[in-house]
């Protein structure tokens, strides 16, 4: 296994384990190519920091890449409404092309 994943995985559950810790293990398990563990992680990042809109913006990739494109474009949309929320434009534009492209895909309006 990945000494990287190891090392975050054995700070879950300990006075470190929050948003932050979840996020930067999604983010290793994106790069190990696992979007579907990726995706555990960014959902659990966002639900100790709803407000937390790259964890939103990564939770949507994850999704798209382990074939859920309707919890996909969910994640989006709710990250979108965080992201502007908090004036955090680009990450808001971001999110709004990636769900654009699929709704293209699921042939939404």
């Amino acid at each position: 296994m990945n000494p990287r994943i190891e090392s975050l995985e054995k700070m879950l559950g300990g006075p470190r384990d929050g948003a932050l810790l979840r996020f930067s293990l999604g983010n290793e398990y994106q790069k190990a190519g696992d979007p579907a563990k990726a995706g555990n992680c960014f959902q659990e990042a966002v639900a100790r920091d709803p407000q937390y809109s790259a964890a939103w913006k990564a939770l949507g990739k994850a999704l798209a890449e382990a074939g859920n494109h309707a919890g996909a474009l969910t994640a989006y949309e709710q990250g979108i409404t965080v992201a502007e929320g908090k004036g955090d434009i680009q990450a808001a534009k971001e999110m709004a092309v990636f769900a654009k492209r699929i709704r293209k895909a699921l042939a939404l309006p």
